[in-house]
């Protein structure tokens, strides 16, 4: 009977113990609903305050305004002085091409040169000769005049003598031959001054006309100059270099494309949002980047400017709506933004990466109200 009765004696700890274990089971019950509804607050709280303004999408990838380098002369390349994925300066050398025919050319140029700036002071000595010839024939001319003068002096003196009979008519018939004459020597002389005055002015056309060849010839030497120097294809701009397939050997034509230079140290991003999101846009606003290509970072931006236009505006083939088939789809414009990066993180990001974009449109608030007064009518 003792076995018996001590039995009883052991179940009593264990129907003690069960309400302090169920009532600690709902105290954590309760502790974890509460904490729930503490964090679906906060959660509710800071998407009402900062969640409901973040506007986000993934349709986003970084860009580079890249540049094409093409010769601007024809010929075969020679030297090629980069190789693939070299950073480049702004004005370092990429290709030489084959400059023998422009130097020929640069120095035939530069002979015409040589000849036009002869030809100006041949022109120049002519208009100096043929000025001195007017002075000559001017000087001739008063010469005439004095025999002129003289000539009618002596006729006039012996005229009256021929009258009375103290002088022979002879004699004032030569008097009058000579005057005649004197006034057709001054005649011809006053013709040759004339003549030469107008061999200046032919004279001074043929300068002008040297000028202008001149001038033509320089124009000429320095395109041939210009065609020399674009035998050295240099950088536009500092970056790397991408798709390059030049060659040397390789004949190449203005425009043919060799390489590009892509400026990885000015990229930026292009996010193509929703139009149902860019209501409340500004440029300005703050944007968190999160790059596909670093996980667990979180870079920061700011919108810089947005398209004129949706995406489709722009397309090769712009959609056509007013058609008996419509159906109506959401449609995108770029946002262009602008990386607040150090040269430490630009320089592992590269075009064509992708990005999630979340934008910050708080500011935007007073925008709304504005608009809202703006369109009421009362």
């Amino acid at each position: 009977m003792s076995t018996t009765a001590g039995a009883p004696g052991r179940n009593v700890p264990d129907a003690a113990t069960a309400p302090a274990r169920s009532g600690t089971k709902r105290t954590v019950l309760i502790l974890l609903g509460l904490a729930a509804l503490v964090a679906a607050a906060v959660w509710l709280g800071h998407w009402w305050v900062v969640g409901r303004f973040i506007e986000s999408t993934d349709d986003a990838y970084l860009q580079a305004d890249s540049v094409t380098i093409a010769p601007k002369v024809s010929g075969y390349v020679t030297d090629v002085y980069v190789a693939d994925n070299q950073a480049v300066k702004a004005g370092d050398p990429l290709v030489k091409l084959d400059a023998r025919q422009y130097q020929v050319a640069l120095d035939q140029a530069r002979a015409t040169v040589d000849a036009r700036t002869a030809d100006i002071e041949h022109a120049q000595a002519q208009i100096e000769q043929q000025r001195a010839n007017v002075a000559q024939a001017q000087a001739q001319q008063e010469v005439a005049q004095v025999s002129l003068r003289h000539a009618n002096d002596e006729v006039a003196r012996y005229a009256p003598l021929a009258a009375t009979g103290a002088e022979t008519t002879e004699r004032l018939a030569e008097l009058k031959s000579e005057r005649d004459k004197a006034q057709a020597t001054l005649a011809a002389d006053a013709a040759a001054v004339t003549s030469a005055r107008s061999q200046i002015s032919a004279l001074n056309a043929q300068l002008s006309q040297a000028r202008a060849q001149l001038e033509a010839a320089r124009a000429n030497a320095a395109q041939s100059q210009l065609d020399l120097d674009n035998t050295v294809v240099k950088s536009a701009l500092a970056g790397r270099v991408g798709d390059r397939t030049v060659r040397a050997g390789q004949y190449v034509q203005p425009g043919t494309r060799m390489l590009t230079v892509v400026p990885v140290q000015r990229t930026y991003l292009t996010a193509n949002f929703k139009e149902t999101q860019i209501g409340r846009m500004r440029a300005g606003q703050p944007v968190e980047l999160h790059v596909d290509a670093l996980p667990g970072h979180t870079l920061h931006g700011v919108v810089d400017s947005f398209s004129p236009g949706t995406g489709a505006q722009f397309a090769l083939l712009p959609p056509e709506n007013a058609t008996g088939n419509f159906t109506k789809i959401v449609q995108r414009v770029p946002v262009r933004i602008r990386l607040e990066t150090g040269p430490e993180t630009r320089s592992v990001l590269l075009p064509g990466m992708s990005v999630t974009v979340d934008v910050d449109t708080r500011s935007a608030s007073e925008d709304d109200r504005r608009i809202d007064q703006e369109n009421h009518r009362g």
